[in-house]
């Protein structure tokens, strides 16, 4: 029994500290670093470092949006005293277990205050997320998980976004004006899927589902490379019908 405990030790403090030294490193960055910068900023293997990533995001120290690590509220309100507010953490550790049976991305976003906002993503080294080069925010015309929230919003709230952010492609294959858009959103059934081939990104297929969360309109979305893209279907289906027991235990209401 000694034996055991004297070989443990090291094992969780050594993962405590490694855990530290990513917020740490996170934390010196104030506009976010993505994983691959923070694993070399503490001399962590990429495999290691999105794993600790992804419990510290669970957890709520960090968030990711738009391709970043951020440090998170939890740091906030550990410093306050606070008790933490764990229905994002929930959500990320849903996503994990959907990113480890699919082996693809997974992301969690919703529609709030007439903005797109990524609150979770679930990847690894294996199956790397989209890389947001261009603001998921103002681009919502181009990519599946945009389409698909947009897809949700009365006529009045679309017009709104549209008239703040105007559709320009971003590829050959984006789609290319306005009307262009208004005319696939109409074509599609609300709770239909979104399928978004090289839209956002060459190289990259994307699909979205509504999902219903509280009162907030919110979407699944997987991406996979296009030579893969005979994978994004049956996974994107399988999410759907699957997507109301995924979401049934979080039992929230979204108010970010």
């Amino acid at each position: 029994m000694a034996t055991a405990t004297t070989t443990a030790a090291p094992t969780l403090i050594g993962s405590v500290q490694r855990a530290l030294r990513l917020l740490e490193s996170a934390g010196s960055h104030p506009d976010g670093a993505p994983a691959k910068q923070l694993a070399r900023e503490t001399g962590l293997p990429l495999a290691t470092a999105y794993h600790l990533l992804r419990t510290l995001t669970h957890e709520g120290y960090l968030r990711r949006e738009r391709g970043v690590f951020v440090l998170g509220g939890a740091v906030q309100r550990l410093a306050r005293g606070e008790a933490p507010q764990d229905w994002r953490g929930r959500i990320a550790d849903s996503l994990g277990r959907w990113h480890d049976t699919l082996g693809v991305p997974v992301y969690f976003a919703v529609y709030h205050e007439g903005e797109i906002e990524v609150v979770a993503v679930a990847d690894s080294p294996e199956a790397p997320a989209v890389d947001e080069w261009a603001d998921f925010r103002e681009t919502a015309h181009a990519h599946a998980i945009g389409q698909c929230l947009l897809g949700q919003l009365d006529e009045a709230s679309l017009r709104d976004h549209l008239d703040r952010y105007p559709v320009r492609p971003l590829t050959p294959y984006s789609v290319p004006d306005r009307p262009a858009l208004m005319e696939r959103l109409a074509a599609r059934g609300r709770a239909d899927p979104v399928v978004e081939r090289q839209g956002y990104v060459l190289g990259t297929v994307c699909a979205a589902v509504p999902v219903t969360a509280g009162s907030a309109v919110a979407a699944l979305a997987i991406s996979v490379p296009l030579q893969r893209q005979g994978r994004l279907l049956p996974a994107i289906e399988r999410l759907r019908r699957e997507s109301g027991s995924l979401l049934s235990a979080l039992d929230f209401s979204i108010s970010i």
